[in-house]
């Protein structure tokens, strides 16, 4: 009598994430965004720590000069080293960035999680957005900092202040679009088999929010924060490009390119460095938003 058992080795059970892994992997823009701005994070970070010039330091005998070997980018009209200054002010830029994103995200997916989930607060909820979506942003901005910016400020110092109120300010202006794509989400759940078997066993609302509703909603969210970030920075570089931002002598990529307009004529490479520096942050987190979002797409993924 034969055996007929199949002996064949079985594949082992591959994890969610390494699917989205493997999709990602394939998506040529998303991992060139990914490498170039992880390239650019370390460079501010890291950099000043490597660069034997202060972004503070004055040397009025080497102001003004051109590209060369002890000064890649330059020096501006004080002799400050332009690059020192733009890692310091890429630091300030990125940690605006992230930080108005992770506030826009919080009051997004919690107003776009309580509206899908409590029928009684959806409507209320989503009047809400809406009127914060007919709201004209860049004057509401505008507005913000010139009537809060000398309190805090005097409260608890210029930069600090001025840091805290830029990122309130945009992530209180940027969390609708994350609140109406968390909100159907969460719509579409609700009618699913294993949300209705969980509330037929009395599943708490609180339970099921956190274990059921907030980790299938995650995929949105993740692409939203990587669109925040570059919309935060593209922010915060207008109001420093404005003069309604940090301190003339507090450097951010903004600040340097308001400070390069006024030499635009004698030295143009002031004005593109700063430039290219925003652009490339941007357009990275873009790529990378864009194949985050193929990647977490079920329909897409495998593709």
């Amino acid at each position: 009598m034969t055996d007929t058992t199949n002996t064949e080795p079985t594949k082992p059970h591959r994890s969610q994430w390494a699917d989205v892994w493997d999709q990602l992997k394939a998506h040529k823009g998303a991992m060139a965004g990914g490498v170039i701005f992880i390239v650019i994070v370390l460079g501010v970070f890291i950099g000043p720590w490597l660069w034997p010039y202060d972004a503070t330091f004055i040397d009025i005998r080497a102001r003004n000069q051109g590209p060369s070997f002890a000064h890649p980018f330059g020096t501006d009209q004080l002799g400050r080293d332009t690059l020192a200054r733009m890692m310091a002010g890429g630091q300030t830029s990125i940690a605006v960035g992230l930080t108005a994103m992770l506030l826009a995200l919080s009051l997004g997916s919690f107003v776009g999680i309580t509206a899908g989930f409590f029928k009684r607060l959806d409507g209320p909820l989503m009047r809400l957005t809406d009127l914060f979506l007919a709201l004209p942003i860049l004057p509401l901005l505008l507005v913000m900092m010139l009537l809060f910016r000398d309190p805090l400020s005097s409260a608890v110092g210029p930069e600090r202040g001025i840091f805290i109120l830029i990122v309130i300010a945009i992530g209180i202006t940027s969390w609708m679009p994350t609140a109406r794509i968390v909100r159907g989400d969460v719509l579409a759940l609700k009618e699913r088999e294993f949300i209705l078997a969980a509330r037929s066993i009395g599943t708490s609302n609180s339970n099921m929010i956190k274990r059921h509703i907030l980790p299938n909603v995650l995929s949105p969210i993740m692409v939203s924060a990587t669109l925040g970030i570059a919309n935060a920075i593209i922010t915060e570089s207008a109001l420093s490009f404005l003069g309604l931002g940090f301190p003339p002598d507090f450097p951010t990529w903004g600040r340097l390119l308001n400070d390069a307009t006024q030499y635009l004529q004698d030295y143009p490479e002031r004005v593109f460095w700063p430039g290219l520096a925003i652009s490339l942050t941007v357009l990275s987190v873009n790529y990378l938003g864009d194949g985050l979002r193929d990647a977490l797409d079920p329909r897409i993924r495998g593709r």
